[in-house]
């Protein structure tokens, strides 16, 4: 079954599966907590290689944050 996640913190607090939660969702993760979202698939994204990479490297420092923050 195809999932569509959605960016962005107004679509995100939206949803059921952030009610509950103790803390906002990270910049760049998806409406599934623990996903993030860089490069194209991003709604509004500008599609030049150079931002996706950035984004991807930031990405990257936020699963860390994520995974010390939450133990997981």
């Amino acid at each position: 079954m195809a999932r569509i996640l959605l960016a962005g913190d107004a679509d995100v607090l939206e949803g059921n599966v952030w009610q509950g939660l103790p803390r906002e969702p990270y910049l760049l993760e998806t409406s599934l907590p623990g996903v993030f979202a860089a490069g194209d698939v991003r709604s509004g994204s500008i599609k030049r290689v150079a931002s996706a990479v950035g984004e991807g490297s930031m990405a990257v420092r936020l699963v860390h944050q994520y995974h010390a923050d939450t133990g997981v």
